[in-house]
C-alpha cells in the first residue's frame, strides 16, 4: 500500500510531467509472472524512472548505504527509494553478492518484475560495456524471461556527478522477451552463463544504439576516479 501510494500519487506524477519520458515497446513486458527487466545503466536516475512506465512493481537491487541515513533526510531518501521499488543489498562482493542473488530470486519466487544492470554500474562515458554473469545465474536459477530495455539520453538530464537533473525529455525502449530455457539445469557451467550474458548485451546494443566495449565498466571507473562519482 506504501509502495503503491508513494509511486501513484507522489513520484510518478511529478516526474512525468518534469521529464515526459517518451516509451516504445512497452506491450513487450508480461502483464503477470516473474520476469527480468535487463536495462543498460547510464545515470542515477534510471532506477527513478523505469519503474514509473511500469504497470506493475519493479524491485532493483540497491546499494544500502542509501537506506541508513539519519534525521529528516534520511527518512525522506529511504522512503523515496523504497517508493521506486529499491531493495537495500550490500555491494562488498563474497558471500554480500551471494545474498543479492537469493534477495533477487526471492523477488523472482514471488512471480514479481526484478530490474538488472548487467554491467554492474553506471557507465563511466555513455558506453555499453560487459556485462557480469550474475544475471545469467537468476535467468536460469529462476526460470524466467528476460526483458531487455534501454533508457535513452538519462545521461543527458542527470550526468555523473550531478546533484540536481536537468529538466528535458528522455526515453525508455523495451525490446522483444528473451527464452533461456534451453540451458536450463546448465547455471554451473561458467561458459554458458557468459553466453547467456552476451546475448542479453547485444540485444541491449541494438535497443541503445549505443558503442560496445568488451571491458567491465568498474575497471574503466578504476582508471578514471572522477567517474566515481
Amino acid at each position: 500500500m506504501f509502495y503503491w501510494f508513494m509511486k501513484n500519487l507522489i513520484v510518478a506524477p511529478i516526474l512525468l510531467t518534469l521529464f515526459r519520458p517518451w516509451v516504445v515497446g512497452r506491450e513487450h513486458v508480461p502483464s503477470k509472472g516473474a520476469v527480468i527487466i535487463a536495462s543498460n545503466h547510464l545515470s542515477f536516475i534510471d532506477s527513478i524512472i523505469l519503474p514509473i512506465v511500469l504497470d506493475r512493481r519493479i524491485s532493483f537491487l540497491a546499494k544500502s548505504d542509501y537506506f541508513t541515513g539519519r534525521g529528516l533526510k534520511g527518512w525522506l531518501t529511504r522512503s523515496f527509494f523504497l517508493a521506486a521499488g529499491q531493495l537495500p543489498i550490500d555491494r562488498s562482493g563474497g558471500k554480500a553478492s551471494e545474498a543479492a542473488l537469493n534477495t533477487g530470486l526471492q523477488v523472482l519466487a514471488a512471480g514479481e518484475q526484478l530490474g538488472i544492470y548487467p554491467e554492474g554500474t553506471r557507465s563511466p562515458d555513455g558506453r555499453l560495456y560487459r556485462g557480469r554473469t550474475g544475471i545469467a545465474r537468476m535467468v536460469l536459477e529462476g526460470r524466467v524471461p528476460v526483458v531487455p530495455v534501454a533508457m535513452i539520453a538519462t545521461d543527458e538530464v542527470m550526468p555523473i556527478g550531478s546533484r540536481l537533473p536537468k529538466i528535458r525529455r528522455l526515453g525508455v525502449v523495451f525490446g522483444e522477451p528473451l527464452d533461456f530455457s534451453r540451458y536450463r539445469g546448465l547455471e554451473g557451467d561458467r561458459f554458458i552463463l557468459r553466453a547467456v550474458t552476451d546475448e542479453i548485451m547485444h540485444e541491449l546494443r541494438k535497443l541503445s544504439n549505443q558503442e560496445y566495449v568488451d571491458v567491465y565498466a568498474s575497471s574503466v571507473k578504476e582508471r578514471t576516479p572522477s567517474s566515481k562519482r
